[in-house]
């Protein structure tokens, strides 16, 4: 879910705009959680670190989205990293200022409640995803969520789509190309357009 531009307004008068440039980290996992940033420009990857120092991306994310919801949570630390991909250009906001604002807007408080409640929704078709779905559900699935957010073309590389899924990059071309050639997607540069949502949710319907 991404927030209105109607609404950017209130973060902009509660917080500071800050710039990052490509592969720059906003913050570590287990940093201090006391900020929460929206994406005014850009591209942003948040990933978790495993034990033996594996990067296992969750999501990337663009403008109008949030990350940082673990600020909600007194005295937290964060779950995840997150770096820019790109130039990226973000408001980071302590929610000791963003507060007043949220009594005075319910549009905004609901915006925030509605972002809480699909990320949960996000990682358990993640957990899903992960551990019930061949590769060929894994990337249709994917790509029809992604649909449904974001309703135009989906901004991902293969590789991109690689680290989301746990799928080597290899795998996903042979996929997605598969896919074109059933009538399923269209494929251009950094790019995929669904053409046949049928198609794509039958492979989810067995």
């Amino acid at each position: 879910m991404k927030i209105k531009e109607n609404l950017f307004h209130y973060f902009e008068q509660a917080g500071t705009k800050v710039i990052y440039h490509p592969h720059d980290i906003i913050y570590m996992q287990e940093d201090d959680a006391n900020s929460l940033y929206l994406i005014l420009r850009g591209r942003v990857r948040v990933y978790v670190m495993t034990s033996s120092g594996e990067e296992v991306t969750l999501e990337i994310i663009d403008r109008g989205r949030i990350f940082g919801e673990s600020s909600f949570i007194q005295n937290s630390s964060r779950p995840t990293s997150v770096e820019a991909i790109n130039e990226v250009e973000l408001i980071a906001c302590h929610l000791n200022d963003l507060f007043p604002y949220l009594k005075e807007s319910n549009e905004l408080t609901i915006s925030l409640l509605q972002m809480m409640s699909q990320t949960c929704d996000y990682l358990s078709a993640m957990v899903k995803r992960a551990y019930t779905y061949n590769r060929y559900e894994k990337v249709a699935s994917f790509l029809l969520e992604q649909e449904q957010q974001i309703n135009h073309t989906i901004p991902y590389t293969h590789e991109e789509l690689a680290s989301l899924l746990g799928l080597s990059r290899v795998t996903v071309t042979k996929v997605l190309n598969e896919f074109a050639k059933k009538g399923y997607i269209k494929i251009a540069y950094k790019n995929i357009s669904i053409i046949n949502k049928k198609g794509l949710a039958s492979l989810l319907n067995k």
